[in-house]
């Protein structure tokens, strides 16, 4: 056999064995085709419009983290009408439901439902009714497409291998609600967990996710520099705690810039700042506080140290005193939201599968925002992932997150409910083998 010949056969060889892979890692929703239709079935007039007023309702009346007790209702009003079971009140408004055998292997979908205290800014017929209070988030985007996802799935019910655990949650916006649900027990028996959240920046139709850290961790923190107020023209009789607050901010931006590594991104943001209210006064106090983020509890922890021993040091050097509050108890840290590489592999295959190859970005760039979904990757597989719903009009003010003149498309809802019951339903079926010596039949009492 010559050297050329061997190459040739060697070729042909990898070649098949690649075709053998490729058909080997095929969706497993091709053995199951009622599962292929999901995105048909949500944007029908029957399941648009209603999500479309479920949408509106929960945007009308936003609620804050462990308020939503309005929301918590309406989402039990709407399980009631379908026939599927839950568990309430968890973690004070959250609700846990049911959809499937009620037996192994059991998978999660999550939704928050908390809004946040903004005044909302876009003038349309469904605009917030409760002052300075908005979704400025899309938690009630959220909700609406894990109740469309949880009517989809029921009319599937027979046909799936499982359990499906849908979780609404409360609290999200840096009350750590996820922390409660685990707490609570809510989750004990589930082998992995998926959540979405809404990009106003991506197209219809698109959805965008990355394996590994996708978001940032994040702390919070507030200090008091105590010095020695007096009169403004005679600083030499005072200790001005301004000076040396000053130097505390400048001296903690030199955390990123000088001892981080240049591809470890983290970020130090002072945010508040407070003190004195008269021109001619130096005050006994100011208050700092802001925010820290990395992608690695261990770059985390070292950030949160060095804070601490930033501005006690700074403020010594200006004849100040100082306490760094962490607010723990109040704003609990958020993990790095970190994606689960099997959940990856699963998320592509069913999204490419349903929106096709082009609508389906698995590399994107982490962002440095945070997300309590993070506690739950800790506990279990979890995976999380942005849909598009880019508004179609063009206004003055940019639609994006945390904003007052955010708007969502809502022709965007059927992709996430059908993505929701998608990956679901075939996690099911692709671990149902994983089970031994449970009966496949379907009970009606879970």
């Amino acid at each position: 056999m010559s050297c050329s010949s061997f190459k040739f056969n060697t070729f042909h060889f990898c070649i098949i064995i690649f075709i053998l892979h490729v058909f080997a890692a095929t969706p497993v929703l091709s053995d199951n085709s009622s599962f292929n239709n999901f995105l048909e079935i949500a944007k029908t007039p029957e399941v648009f419009d209603w999500m479309v007023s479920i949408r509106r309702k929960i945007h009308e009346n936003p609620e804050l983290g462990y308020e939503e007790f309005d929301t918590s209702k309406l989402i039990r009003s709407e399980l009631d009408k379908m026939g599927i079971p839950y568990k309430h009140p968890v973690a004070i408004t959250g609700v846990i439901g049911f959809i499937g055998t009620g037996l192994p292997p059991f998978v999660a979908l999550r939704a928050d439902m908390d809004a946040l205290p903004m005044q909302e800014m876009v003038e349309w017929k469904h605009k917030s009714k409760l002052s300075g209070k908005m979704h400025a988030c899309g938690h009630d985007a959220h909700v609406t497409m894990l109740l469309g996802a949880a009517k989809i799935l029921k009319h599937h019910e027979k046909e799936i291998q499982g359990t499906v655990v849908l979780v609404f949650q409360p609290a999200e916006e840096g009350g750590g609600g996820a922390k409660k649900i685990l707490d609570a027990g809510a989750l004990e028996n589930v082998t992995a967990i998926f959540g979405l959240h809404i990009a106003p920046e991506l197209p219809i139709g698109e959805v965008a996710s990355r394996s590994g850290p996708i978001l940032a961790g994040s702390g919070f923190f507030e200090a008091k520099i105590s010095g020695k107020g007096g009169h403004a023209a005679i600083p030499q009789q005072a200790i001005d705690p301004i000076l040396a607050a000053s130097n505390v901010i400048i001296s903690l931006q030199h955390l990123v810039s000088r001892e981080a590594d240049p591809l470890d991104s983290q970020v130090v943001t002072i945010a508040k700042f407070q003190g004195g209210s008269a021109f001619n006064v130096i005050p006994d106090y100011v208050t700092i506080g802001g925010t820290f983020r990395a992608f690695s509890k261990q770059s985390f922890n070292q950030l949160r140290q060095r804070i601490e021993e930033v501005i006690i040091g700074q403020a010594t050097v200006h004849r100040c005193n100082a306490t760094v509050n962490f607010l723990d108890g109040v704003k609990p840290f958020y993990p790095p939201t970190v994606n689960n590489g099997d959940l990856h592999e699963h998320f592509v295959n069913v999204a490419v599968n349903l929106l096709g190859i082009n609508k389906v970005n698995s590399a994107m760039t982490p962002f440095m925002g945070s997300e309590d979904f993070s506690f739950y990757q800790e506990a279990i597989p979890g995976y999380f992932f942005m849909l598009g719903v880019k508004s179609v009009s063009h206004k003055r003010f940019e639609s994006s997150l945390h904003s007052p003149y955010l708007e969502i498309n809502e022709d965007g809802l059927p992709y996430g409910a059908a993505l929701h019951a998608s990956l679901a339903s075939s996690y099911l079926l692709k671990h149902q083998q994983d089970v031994p010596g449970v009966e496949r039949k379907y009970h009606d009492e879970l």
